[in-house]
């Protein structure tokens, strides 16, 4: 399938890209420092393991920071870095302005992060959020899935939430994995492979792999993240039934799978409807949507 997005990448040099990189986190940075709106005691969904204490944050968000930028010079440098001009990248970073605000309710670290959200040309359907609020999208899973915007804040408020949550620091805790990744490697992020820029060494984030509890309380507070953000959590059924139809029914069973099955994750955020759809139908709503990329 050709990727309309990389034709217009090839005309954006690397000043213009770094000058929107630059402007998005700034603007990022300010949501994140928002009066906070409820007690993270007051939310089930951000209870995150004391034993990714065992694990300096400041240690596993520098490594992070490194291999973000890797990731983003060489994909600059193979014109596969969407510029910030492009309606999918204004996009992206439209979503992320309007979830960021409320992730310092979970998480107090996420005040002092500089976030930032990239696209990037590939066919892989994958997105990941690394720890220090680093977001990237391949163009796969939006081309491929045709997401809408609602869909498209139930995967972003999914990866973000495994940030919050801090799952790599956890499982570098539980597997002693700290000196590896410490060295260069980095925890695995959401939806599956890094696919060309991984294999071409862009970045090593392939040492650890979330788990189903994980995945699932990435869900629920990706969820109530998104919610809170304007945009309707019913999406997270769609967006699933959507995965399920692209995959043909090829993905292994769930119990040789280290994330919950399509059907299993249907019916649990059917379950949770009832807590965020109140938060929906009184947020704030988007004033501006977005149309997918050309199939």
């Amino acid at each position: 399938m050709q990727d309309n997005i990389s034709h217009s990448t090839a005309t954006c040099g690397c000043a213009c890209t770094l000058h929107g990189r630059r402007r998005f986190t700034a603007l990022l940075a300010a949501g994140a420092l928002a009066p906070v709106a409820l007690a993270q005691a007051q939310i089930p969904e951000c209870r995150r393991s004391r034993v990714s204490g065992l694990v300096p944050a400041n240690q596993v968000e520098g490594t992070a920071q490194q291999q973000y930028v890797q990731m983003l010079r060489q994909a600059q440098g193979q014109g596969a870095l969407v510029p910030a001009t492009h309606p999918q990248m204004q996009r992206l970073r439209y979503i992320a302005q309007r979830i960021v605000p409320y992730t310092t309710e979970c998480n107090e670290r996420a005040a002092q992060w500089r976030w930032e959200v990239n696209l990037f040309n590939s066919k892989q359907v994958n997105a990941f959020c690394m720890p220090g609020g680093k977001i990237a999208f391949f163009s796969g899973i939006l081309q491929q899935l045709q997401l809408n915007d609602d869909e498209v804040a139930m995967i972003m408020g999914h990866e973000v939430a495994h940030a919050l949550l801090e799952h790599a620091r956890e499982r570098m805790a539980k597997s002693g994995g700290t000196e590896l990744f410490l060295r260069g490697a980095a925890a695995l992020f959401g939806l599956g492979g890094l696919g060309d820029l991984a294999a071409q060494g862009a970045t090593q984030l392939l040492s650890l792999r979330f788990g189903r509890q994980d995945e699932s309380e990435a869900d629920a507070l990706g969820l109530l993240l998104a919610a809170r953000a304007g945009y309707d959590p019913g999406a997270g059924v769609t967006l699933w039934q959507k995965m399920g139809a692209a995959t043909g029914g090829k993905a292994p069973p769930q119990w040789l799978s280290t994330h919950p099955a399509g059907e299993t994750r249907i019916r649990d955020i059917q379950t949770k409807l009832a807590r965020v759809q109140p938060m929906f139908h009184s947020a704030g709503k988007p004033d501006r949507r977005f149309q997918p990329p050309a199939a």
